[in-house]
């Protein structure tokens, strides 16, 4: 039959014959797709194992089963009657190529199936290998490039490879991001700086947020509103930045705020109120063993031992000092393992600055900030009862009451 089409035009059997091979083919790929990868997503879902739901999701079978009706065109087309041989060599490098395409894509797409694996697991917070599998990722497509153009063209890998060397400084100059991104990843992980879920801040991004994501090139942060800032994985390296892991790990985070004293309300306490301080149940101690230090003070000093000025007394602010250390250490929420103190810092113009320092024992954000601020309420409601006066810059109504 075919030699007869021939008697009416010569190109006719090998269409007819090229028309038939390019049916069966696919013919085959319906058939595969819609029997073999059915069949291996069904057994997927069903099974309790989860290393086989991300090869179905990253589609690593249906990448494979692309290469059956490739691979039935590279057999068939030889046997096509009338076919020059030129045109069988095509279509059997093109075939070839398309194979050598559709390998790369599944084994690419295993190494993502293999990278969404381990994520799963717990260690991958601590060293993740995303940058890793995408570098691997681009060898693999450099590879596979290379051989479907070696395979189209009929020409040997390592001819292509050759000519590589005279473009050494353009492929420098095109994959230089990449390059440092890579020495980025290593170091990154070597040296454990970013895990995914770590808190970091960087001021020069913007980024003030949980990490969501460390890639090759990039690395995602999830700021406090919702918004995600993009940062090269290499400014990681090149630039500073705050990770507050440590704070995290350690189960508490630092309170560091001072309270401003005027310094013209700061005096000596009479008599009458160290008494009234001993009603205090956080003074009444520190009051006794005071009073004890400073008389056997004042009992030494060998002449005019009468006078004001020659004697130790209590002063209000360090009473005050001292109320506020006890009443930290004896709070229900501050970690009592990690520093604690209440210490004066020098005087400015804004007045005596005195600097709460300690850590509450959680991490957790709305619940440190309703333990500081009621330290704080305490605090600063109490001030009066000392004698001392909060400073404050004159607002309106202050000005307005001026006469």
């Amino acid at each position: 039959m075919l030699e007869q089409l021939g008697t009416i035009h010569p190109l006719l059997p090998p269409g007819v014959g090229l028309l038939a091979l390019v049916a069966g083919a696919v013919i085959t790929d319906l058939i595969v797709k819609q029997v073999l990868v059915r069949a291996v997503r069904a057994f997927a879902q069903r099974s309790s194992i989860t290393w086989d739901d991300a090869l179905v999701k990253n589609n690593v079978f249906g990448r494979l089963v692309q290469v059956v009706p490739a691979l039935i065109v590279f057999v068939g087309v030889p046997f096509v009657l009338g076919l020059p041989e030129g045109g069988t060599q095509l279509i059997r490098n093109v075939a070839m190529g398309y194979m050598v395409l559709m390998l790369t894509l599944a084994l690419t797409a295993t190494l993502s199936a293999a990278n969404t694996i381990y994520a799963a697991s717990p260690i991958a917070k601590e060293r993740p290998l995303k940058g890793f599998v995408q570098l691997v990722q681009i060898v693999v497509w450099i590879i596979g490039s290379v051989l479907i153009v070696a395979t189209v063209l009929d020409r040997s890998p390592l001819l292509l490879l050759s000519g590589f060397g005279a473009m050494t400084a353009i492929l420098l100059l095109v994959f230089k991001d990449t390059i440092l991104s890579l020495v980025a990843s290593v170091q990154l992980t070597a040296q454990d700086m970013v895990r995914v879920g770590d808190w970091i801040e960087m001021a020069q991004f913007g980024a003030d947020g949980d990490v969501v994501d460390v890639q090759l090139h990039t690395v995602k942060v999830q700021n406090w509103d919702k918004t995600i800032t993009t940062i090269p994985t290499h400014r990681l390296i090149t630039d500073s930045f705050k990770n507050w892991r440590g704070m995290s790990q350690s189960g508490a985070r630092r309170i560091k705020r001072a309270i401003f004293i005027d310094v013209s309300s700061i005096r000596f306490q009479t008599q009458d109120e160290v008494n009234h301080f001993t009603r205090f149940a956080l003074l009444r101690d520190y009051v006794k063993n005071k009073e004890q230090e400073l008389a056997d003070y004042n009992a030494g000093l060998a002449t005019e031992v009468d006078a004001e000025v020659n004697r130790r007394r209590l002063t209000n602010v360090g009473t005050f000092r001292a109320y506020a250390y006890n009443y930290l250490k004896n709070h229900p929420r501050i970690h009592k393992d990690m520093t604690l103190m209440v210490r004066q810092l020098s005087p400015g113009p804004e007045g005596l600055p005195l600097e709460i320092y300690c850590f509450t024992s959680t991490t957790e954000w709305a619940v440190y900030e309703d333990i500081q601020s009621n330290i704080f309420d305490h605090l600063l409601a109490i001030v009066p009862e000392f004698g001392l006066c909060l400073y404050q810059k004159p607002a309106g109504s202050d000005l307005a009451n001026l006469k």
